[in-house]
C-alpha cells in the first residue's frame, strides 16, 4: 500500500530532520530547512515519463520562484522507482531535463533512494546510507545556494569523509535507532 502524500512529506521531514540535519550529513541544510525554504513535492506519476514531467514542473518553479521563498526542492516519489538501479538510470534523464530546461549551472540534482549504493560498494554497506531517504528522492539544489555555503566550509570534499567516518562509528544499530521511516 503506498502512503499518502502527507504521510510521504512527514517521512520525508523526518528524515531531513534526524539524518540529513540531526547528524549534520549536509552541513547547509538547517538553515533553509528552519526558515521553511525547502519544499517537499509529492509525485504520483504512473510512469518514469510522467515523473519526468513533474520533474520538469519542479525545476521550472524552483527556477521562477526567489531563493527566499524556496531555496530548494526535495521531489518524492514513493512507489515508481522501488528498485535502486532502474532510479539510478533514471538519473542520466534528470540530468537531461536541467539541461532541457535551460538550468545547467543554476540547478543541479543530488539523488536519494531508500536502496541508494555508490559504485564499488557492497549493498549494505553504511557508507551508502549517506544517500538513504525513505522514498526515491531527487533533490533540487540551487548552485548560488551551494556556493555561499562553500563560502563558510571551503572543504567540501571533507564533508563526505566525515559522513562515512560518522556512520562507521554508528553503525547500523546507531542508524536504526534513529527511528527515520522507511517508506
Amino acid at each position: 500500500m503506498t502512503p499518502n502524500d502527507d504521510t510521504v512529506i512527514d517521512h520525508t521531514r523526518q528524515w531531513l530532520e534526524k539524518a540529513v540535519i540531526g547528524l549534520n550529513l549536509c552541513p547547509f541544510a538547517k538553515a533553509p530547512y528552519i526558515k521553511n525554504r525547502v519544499r517537499i513535492a509529492v509525485s504520483r506519476a504512473p510512469h518514469p515519463d510522467g515523473f519526468l514531467e513533474d520533474l520538469d514542473r519542479e525545476l521550472q518553479l524552483l527556477a521562477a520562484t526567489p531563493a527566499a521563498d524556496i531555496e530548494t526542492s526535495l521531489l518524492v516519489h514513493p512507489a515508481l522507482f522501488a528498485d535502486f538501479l532502474q532510479f539510478n538510470d533514471m538519473l542520466d534523464f534528470a540530468d537531461q531535463a536541467v539541461a532541457d530546461n535551460g538550468l545547467e549551472g543554476i540547478i543541479q540534482i543530488a539523488p536519494f533512494h531508500p536502496h541508494f549504493q555508490f559504485a564499488d560498494t557492497a549493498p549494505e554497506d553504511i557508507g551508502n546510507y549517506t544517500n538513504r531517504s525513505p522514498y526515491p528522492t531527487l533533490h533540487l539544489i540551487r548552485e548560488d545556494s551551494i556556493a555561499k555555503a562553500a563560502e563558510s566550509f571551503p572543504d567540501a570534499a571533507a564533508i563526505f569523509e566525515r559522513n562515512i567516518a560518522l556512520l562507521e562509528e554508528m553503525g547500523h544499530e546507531g542508524w536504526d535507532k534513529l527511528g527515520i521511516p522507511k517508506g
